[in-house]
This record gives C-alpha cells, structure tokens and sequence, in this order.
C-alpha cells in the first residue's frame, strides 16, 4: 500500500523475464535507488565515474537494441496503441520518476512540470555526452520531499484515529495524477497513514500497536533512501532509460554485476521464489520449481510478503524495505526455518495475513526436472484408459544448468527417456503441463518441438536488421504421435510459448488453460559495457553490463509470440488468468508483429476436432462448483481492481473480511460433502522411469500449520487442481475422437 522504494532487480536472458530475479537463495543482489534534488552531493560516492558509462550506455541502446536505429531525440518512437505517444527523452525522464515515485505521492505535479520543463529538452543530448546533472538533482529533490514527508506521516501516525469515517483511499496510484500541490498531497497522505494504521490495526498476526509500525517503517524507508549512493543514483537512471526500449532491457552496474556473478557460484540456499517490489511490499512473481516454497504449495504468484520472521521469533515488518534486505532476511542456513506473513493474491482486503511456514533447503535441479505421470482415468462407460502426464517446469540444458557433480541434464533426452515408458505402458493420450514454465533454452524449445511434429521449422527470429532465420529440428518422425493436450497459463513463458505455438500451429496438440500466455517473444544478450569504452580506466571498478533486447520471435504461421502469446483453444477459469501477470502489464512492451508464414506439413486429426471438445468441456466447466468458486473469486478481484479503492471504515473492512470467512468455510464444507475423486496415478521419473514397476504417485502432505494462525485450529480443505482434472477430461474426450476417426478411417 506504501510507495515502493525504486528497485529494479534481475531478469533472465532467454526465460521469463518477468522483472525479478531476486531469487531468495544465496546471494543478495545489489540495491540501486537514486541521488539527488538541486545540487546535494550523494554520500558514499564509489570510484566508478558513471558520466562516462551512462554516454556509452546510451549509444549501445540507440545502436544496437532490436529498434535500431532509435535515437533518444526521436520525437515518435514506436509504441502502442493504448499508449500516448511521447519523444524518447519525455519517455525516459517519465520513467525514470515512476520508479523513484511509483504511487505519485512524494512528488508534486509542480515538481514534474518543472523537471520536464528544465531536463527534458536537453535530456538526450545530455545523457550521450555524459551530463547526469537532472537524474542526480531529482534524486536529491526525491530525497528531500522524503525527509519532509516522513516526518509528517509519523505525526499523522501518532494521532488518535477511530476509523469510522465513510472515506476510501485509491489503492493504485501509479496511473493517478500527481497532487496538484503540497496541501493536496497532505490531504491524500493523511488518508493513505490512516488506511495503514486501520490495515495494522485488521492484522490478526500484529507485531507492535499500529502506530508504532508505521512509524517504523517511514524511518527505514528514509534510511534505505539516504544509504544510496552515486552508483545507485545512476544505475536506477540507466535502468529507467533501458527500459524506454523494452522492459526486458536494463543495467547492471559494477557492484550489482559483481554480487551476480557471486550469486551463480554460490549454492542455491533458501525457499526458491522470485521477487519483486510491488507498492512497498516484496510480491512473489515466480515460486521456483523443486523449491521449499514450491514443496510447501501455499505460496502463490502475486502474494505478498508482509513481515518475516526467524524460526519461532518474532515477526518483523517489511513493508517499505529494500527489497535486498528483504531477500536477506528470507534466504539463510540449510534446515532453518523461516516464517512469512503474506497477503495472499485472491484476498479482497490487504491487511488478511496468512503466515505460512518454510524449512529452508538447497534448491537442486533435480527437483526442478522434468516428471511423468501414468493417470488410470474411468470413463463415463467404465473403460480405464492410460494418460500420460509431463510436467516440464523449464527448458533446461547442461551448457546453462550444469554443476560440478550433477549429471548433464536436458529437457529433450528426460522427455524422451519418460515418453518411452510411458509408450511401452500403453498410454493412449498425453498432457504437457508448461503451467509456470518460465523458459530456458532455445534448442530445447526446437528439439522438444521435435519429438512431436517431426521434422519442419518451428520458430523463427528477425533480428534489427530485419533478418528473418528459421530454426527447425532435427527429429525424422515423430517419436511420439498420440493425441495430445499442451497445457498452458500466464506464466508460461518464452520458451514454453515457443513449444506451444509449433504445436498449435501444426495442428498437432489442443491448447487449454489461460486465456493467453505471457507473452514474451523476445531474446537479450549481456553485453559489458566496457569493452565499447576503449579509453575507459577505473582502478578497481567496471562499467557494469548491459542487458540488451536484439530479436523477436515468430510463429511458423508468421506471427509473433510478443505480447499476445499463445491463445488458448480452450480457455478454462483459473486464477493466474488476470492482465496483471503478462508481457501487457510491464513498462513500454514491444508491440505484435508479423513476418511472412513457413510451409509446414500439418496434421489434419487435431484441428477439426477443436469446438467438439470445446463444447464438451464448456459443459462440464458450467456444472462444476469449483470453476464457479473460481469464476466468482476472480470477478471480484477484478471488479476490486476497476474499483480501485479501499474504505477506510473499521465497520465495513470488518464486514468484508467476515463474508471473506463465511464464504472460504461455505466452500471447505461444500468439499467435504464432495470429495475430488482419486485416480490412480504411478511416477515416472527419471528415478523410476527403468523401474519394472512404477510406484503410486503419493499425495503430497500437508504442510504444517502455525499455531499462530487463526486458522490452525480448522485448517481449510485444499481445492482440488480443477485445471488439471479437466485437462485430463479433454484429453479423455480426444482420445476416444481421435480413435473413431482412424477407425473409420481404417474400414
């Protein structure tokens, strides 16, 4: 609910992307805020003179980014429709004050009008000859507007409050107007302390009387503000300036490089989750496959952290943290344990708190393999049929996932070693779960590709030059070419959209799950920044590097997976399913494009069966109570998220969070009176796979429950995974459609 403190962390190169890769495991990743107001000096000024670096940044970008040649005086770069168009110079100087401001609240619209009438005309021209005079004077004014507002929030904190007013605040001000002028700026400040001191006073896990939260937490955002130092400053201003390009785009400067490369080396060492800062709170944008946290299951993408504690000790709260702090704080020692208070993504109400409970461990990459499953599935007439079940949480290689004592691991052999038992078990169908895959590799995206539509071209890549190249796989056949479901969300990424959007295109899978994956079709390379220095020299220092956007990618039907991703035949309700997580939701995306289409041998059984099964599974979904739970839970999300406003009545907030619990306990009941039906399901894993006889999948156990949590005593009923259930009913259904047409094909 607070104004986020102006990080910007890691991303993959060929993966997800998504914004973070603050990966709570060892090895922090550096901080980076901003420097500066009129004049001010930054404290704790490093070696590196970052004049230098920024020039040479700027040209990297303008010359060798996928938009080439774009200038940053281009007076209409391209961008999309929904946005207004803006010079590169305004658009660079605008995100560089939505980082540091991100809920338009510390700085006036008379501050944004005097920074755009004073740096940007000269902006572009400044950057390429190495002038940060404006990034470093609006820090300090950043800085200083801080300061001013700090000390006021803990006067308005201190105040007496008995929350029955019929105000409301707006949750998100990252689209609002700035405040006209500081009394406006007061009077939304003054609502905005007042909706934290009500969403403490709601916590039912309190860590110290509200006021004194609250206070807290405006003096550790001031200190995380003044420990920035020049580096900082610029690295977030460089960031801001790569990412007027693409969001995939950024910097990393020599100390965050540094911390990067130390992160690599080190054992992964923590509860495997990727965050992000989101509105002053750590959001989880990925929970890492074969992970604790993905062990655990209860946490989610999009919950947010709100406090951490140690073991059994006390909560601290870290709302308005740095977010490195905040990755401190989670990861730690093999075997202990940490403990998070989250506001889950599906709540309505931001001060409900679950506190789930995390044995950290090392996170192996054979817990994140590729896995089978054998489901015995009951048909209607009673028939049991053999499905095969792949999951595939990346597509990995030994060049980018190997380490010393591993084996070389590839998602193509594993696959193809699984689908080998799996054929001579006499499966008579199969679903590939990309559900949370965020990417990998390319040739594992080809070469998977393979094994189910033999040989042909299966993605292509135009370059800044407008260079189109074609990737095919080397496969003679199919090796596999039964009926096949690919199943796919919104956090399926990059690589997995590529596997899916072959299979799609050649007729060869039914697509089911989200509306549309992520939609990231884009590639980047890192390149140091100074090696394009020649007469670059800083004893003990570097230029950092440069994250750089360089091809897009195309569907063999011609059109590009950026931004739109793979569309569903099949769109089933689920609760990733939100604009909110996707290539669409970040800053300044490249647009969708098309190239010319590839010829390709297309298999004809799948295709015209697609609104037979659509129709089938529609009907299914409408009787289901659970899809309804879903459908119901993520309209309200949305009509919350359109609403966009928060009461500040203790009354009301009360009331909403009672119908919350009235309608969780409503469903679990309706669970018990009903529950999922059990098939019977055996592993195969690559620990099994040679095994004369596979073993039963066991249901994983539930996790343990905090004795704090008020809702230890009656733990809820876990709902089934209805996505799943379903998936396997259409593969049911294509199935037995695919064996009629080749039987009558056959007589």
């Amino acid at each position: 609910m607070t104004s986020s403190l102006p990080k910007v962390t890691k991303k993959l190169f060929f993966g997800v992307a998504l914004f973070a890769v603050a990966l709570c495991w060892s090895g922090s990743l550096s901080a980076e805020d901003t420097n500066a107001s009129v004049t001010t000096a930054p404290t704790n000024a490093p070696t590196t003179d970052m004049g230098p670096v920024a020039a040479t940044v700027a040209r990297m970008l303008e010359q060798g980014h996928y938009l080439h040649p774009l200038s940053l005086a281009e007076k209409n770069p391209p961008h999309l429709e929904s946005e207004p168009p803006l010079p590169m110079s305004e658009r660079v100087l605008k995100n560089y004050l939505q980082v540091l401001d991100y809920n338009h609240l510390y700085f006036t619209k008379g501050d944004v009008d005097e920074f755009n009438d004073r740096y940007a005309p000269t902006l572009a021209s400044d950057i390429l000859h190495g002038d940060l005079t404006a990034p470093r004077e609006i820090f300090t004014r950043y800085r200083q507007r801080v300061e001013e507002r700090v000390a006021k929030n803990k006067v308005l904190a201190a105040a007496p409050h008995d929350f029955s007013s019929d105000k409301s605040i707006q949750i998100d001000r990252k689209k609002a107007p700035w405040p006209a002028d500081e009394a406006e700026a007061d009077k939304l400040w003054a609502d905005r302390i007042e909706a934290e001191l009500l969403q403490e006073h709601l916590n039912e896990h309190p860590i110290n009387p509200p006021a004194k939260v609250v206070s807290k937490r405006y003096d550790q955002y001031l200190k995380s503000i003044n420990e920035q130092n020049d580096e900082d400053v610029i690295k977030t201003f460089l960031d801001a300036l790569a990412q007027s390009y693409d969001p995939h785009s950024d910097y990393m400067s020599p100390s965050e490089m540094e911390n990067f490369m130390i992160q690599m080396k080190l054992s992964l060492v923590g509860i495997g989750a990727v965050l992000r800062p989101d509105d002053g709170y750590a959001k989880i944008v990925e929970v890492v496959p074969g992970g604790p946290a993905d062990k655990d299951g209860r946490l989610k993408a999009n919950d947010r952290i709100a406090a951490v504690a140690q073991g059994k000790g006390p909560f601290e709260d870290v709302v308005d943290m740095n977010l490195d702090k905040v990755v401190e704080k989670i990861r730690g020692d093999k075997g202990s344990l940490v403990r998070l208070q989250v506001i889950p993504a599906n709540t309505t109400d931001p001060s409900k708190r679950s506190v789930i409970e995390i044995n950290r461990d090392v996170v192996q990459l054979k817990d994140a393999e590729t896995k089978g499953e054998i489901i015995e599935s009951k048909g209607a007439d009673g028939t049991i049929k053999k499905l095969g079940w792949l999951t595939v949480p990346s597509f990995y290689n030994s060049e980018m996932d190997h380490q010393p004592g591993q084996r070389e691991a590839s998602t193509t052999k594993d696959v193809r070693r699984i689908l080998t038992r799996m054929k001579k078990e006499g499966i008579q169908g199969l679903v590939v779960d990309l559900r949370r895959d965020g990417g990998g590799s390319l040739e594992e995206a080809i070469n998977l590709s393979g094994l189910f539509v033999g040989p042909g071209p299966v993605v292509q890549a135009k370059d800044s030059n407008g260079r189109v190249s074609v990737s095919e796989d080397s496969e003679i056949k199919p090796f596999y070419d039964g009926p096949m479901v690919v199943l796919i969300n919104r956090l399926s990424a990059s690589a997995s959209e590529i596997f899916a959007a072959a299979l799609q295109d050649y007729g060869r899978a039914v697509i089911v799950g989200d509306q549309r994956s992520f939609g990231k079709g884009t590639v980047q390379t890192l390149l140091d920044v100074d090696k394009f220095m020649p007469l670059f020299h800083s004893e003990g220092a570097g230029a950092g590097s440069l994250k750089l956007t360089i091809q897009k990618f195309y569907r063999v039907s011609g059109g590009s997976t950026q931004h739109r991703g793979v569309l569903s035949d099949i769109v089933l309700p689920s609760p990733t399913d939100t604009p909110e997580i996707g290539e669409g939701s970040l800053p300044n995306p490249l647009a969708y494009d098309e190239v010319d289409p590839q010829p390709i041998n297309k298999f004809s059984t799948t295709t015209p069966l697609i609104e037979a099964l659509r129709q089938r599974s529609s009907s299914r979904v409408a009787k289901d109570p659970e899809f309804h739970f879903i459908s119901e839970d993520m309209k309200l999300l949305r009509e919350r998220l359109d609403r966009n406003q928060l009461s500040l009545n203790e009354k009301v907030r009360k009331a909403e969070l009672a119908n919350e619990k009235k309608t969780r306990e409503e469903r679990d009941a309706e669970r018990k009176l009903h529950p999922e039906p059990q098939d019977k399901a055996y592993e195969v894993s690559l620990d099994t796979v040679d095994k004369p006889e596979l073993p039963l999948v066991t249901k994983k156990k539930a996790p343990p429950a905090d004795p704090e949590d008020d809702e230890a005593a009656t733990p809820p009923v876990d709902a089934p995974d209805m996505v799943r259930l379903e998936a396997l009913k259409i593969l049911e259904d294509l199935s037995s459609m695919t064996h009629s047409l080749r039987t009558a094909g056959s007589q």
